[in-house]
């Protein structure tokens, strides 16, 4: 337990974020002195006063706001012992942007002292890291500037900085091709799936328990459909993602029956790219896929997520290494011209040895795109909630097994095109995709940079509309709206689900 202990409400999630990225097996808790009034400061929920904190924690980071916020000073020290680590700067009142940067420099050196170690990504603690240099190249500053301004704002590693600067010319080049601020994507949500993963915390439910009111699901995504198409009729769609949740879960006339509502509701001139995830090998069926090619599709996702039988079994996936293989070269000989396939680094007792197996095996298969994601645990995930049965086993991701996964996707003919971070990440790494020229993920993109409006339909799905207006980051500001996650509920609210996003549209004035 790591108790941080502030005389003022301010900076608090900045602060939390970088000493958990050092400490991640560390609860980690904020605490307010008693002249702080918690309830008017409209601090985490989280947060308690100090009288509250653990006296029994490890470890203490005090943060003193002192004359007028001129100076912030933080003390860190272990419990019992009188060793302790300090440092103080100057904020800059006219500039809060500027004040939180040297505050996380701050922090970050603090605790790279303490721990004796550097974090990969530095003080970046968000998830899009890529849109850093993006927006720089975009303001044409050369790659070199560029890696000199992250380097000195945020301490990233040579590594990451030289990765995020490939991406983000990558990502301009690709979005280069479609008129993205005018157009919007569209992603509809299939809750379902065949089983629960040990890690997972979308909004899926297992298939046998709805399997009798699927067509009732696909009616309320009907009535979402049709709202969608006429409040976006004077934008050009440029992307349809069909994610969950597994959408092959589906039987083959009811994702026949969805394909063709979308494409008979939509202007589909301007789409670039129609996306199905088929993620669940052991949901794949010939006559599924000859369904998705006969409606013109021909990008999918087959996830293996391991080759290794053992940790399938471990992380509830049903399906076999051979399932997988056998599904893949399937889709091939129906003619699937770009399949995806994911990983994941850092499941419960694998080695670099079983991530490098399962690298073997996809050089052997030659998927189109390869998606290696850092295993990231979250809270609802089973693993989390269950985590006395797991604690035992390891989870390691570390920039060895990094780089290793980026080697074989180069010799495979993959080029970096878009990452993501996300919190609780193993080895505080990150997620990145990989691709064919000319056959990167469009919507992964759009998606991730936020580069324009993504129509979400479905259970769980969350719609984010990019506004016209700016945040002091200089980056368009970002209206979301979220449809309720359990599939009871939204097919019982559905015209409820359709009036949030028609009031909220009207709000921002987004047409």
């Amino acid at each position: 337990m790591i108790n941080v202990i502030l005389n003022k409400a301010d900076f608090e999630y900045d602060i939390y974020g970088i000493v958990k990225a050092f400490f991640p097996k560390e609860e980690v808790e904020c605490y307010y002195t008693n002249d702080v009034d918690i309830e008017s400061k409209n601090v985490a929920s989280t947060a308690h006063s100090v009288d509250k904190a653990d006296e029994n924690a490890k470890f203490w980071l005090d943060v003193d706001f002192k004359d007028n916020d001129k100076i912030i000073k933080m003390t860190f020290f272990e419990k019992g012992k009188e060793e302790k680590y300090k440092c103080e700067f100057e904020t800059f009142a006219d500039d809060r942007k500027k004040t939180k940067d040297n505050l996380k420099k701050s922090v970050y050196k603090l605790m790279s002292e303490v721990s004796n170690k550097e974090l990969p990504w530095g003080t970046l603690t968000g998830i899009r890291p890529t849109k850093i240099p993006m927006k720089l190249l975009l303001e044409g500053k050369s790659t070199q500037e560029v890696f000199d301004d992250m380097k000195a704002k945020y301490l990233c590693s040579d590594e990451k900085i030289n990765l995020s600067i490939e991406v983000a010319q990558e990502e301009i080049d690709i979005l280069k091709k479609i008129d993205y601020e005018n157009g919007y994507s569209l992603y509809i949500g299939i809750p379902f799936c065949p089983s629960t993963c040990l890690y997972c915390s979308f909004t899926s439910y297992p298939l046998g328990i709805w399997k009798n009111r699927v067509d009732e699901y696909l009616d309320a995504l009907e009535k979402e459909i049709d709202f969608t198409a006429e409040k976006c009729k004077n934008k050009k769609l440029n992307s349809v993602y069909f994610g969950g949740g597994t959408p092959t879960t589906l039987l083959p006339h009811q994702l026949d029956r969805l394909i063709k509502k979308v494409k008979s509701s939509f202007d589909m001139s301007y789409c670039v790219e129609f996306t199905v995830e088929a993620g669940r090998p052991d949901s794949i069926t010939r006559e599924k896929l000859e369904v998705l090619r006969a409606n013109g599709i021909d990008r999918i996702s087959i996830n293996p997520q391991t080759m290794k039988q053992e940790t399938l079994k471990l992380i509830g996936r049903h399906h076999t290494v051979e399932q997988t293989i056998e599904s893949f070269k399937l889709a091939r000989e129906l003619g699937f011209s770009h399949i995806n396939m994911d990983l994941i680094v850092g499941l419960p007792g694998e080695t670099i040895d079983d991530v490098r197996n399962t690298m073997e095996v996809l050089k052997e298969l030659k998927p189109d795109n390869v998606t290696v994601h850092s295993l990231a645990i979250k809270r609802a995930a089973r693993l989390t909630v269950f985590k006395e049965h797991y604690e035992k086993m390891k989870m390691i991701n570390t920039s060895e097994h990094m780089k290793m996964c980026e080697r074989y996707c180069r010799e495979m003919g993959l080029v970096p095109y878009y990452l993501y971070r996300q919190k609780g990440m193993a080895g505080n790494m990150e997620n990145v995709g990989y691709g064919q020229k000319g056959k990167a993920g469009v919507y992964n993109i759009l998606i991730m940079e936020e580069k324009q409006t993504i129509m979400a339909l479905g259970a769980g799905a969350c719609t984010k509309l990019v506004l016209d207006e700016y945040n002091q980051d200089g980056n368009r500001k970002i209206a979301r709206v979220e449809n309720v996650k359990d599939v009871k509920n939204y097919l019982e609210r559905i015209d409820e689900m359709i009036e949030r996003k028609r009031s909220k549209m009207e709000e921002v004035k987004w047409h």
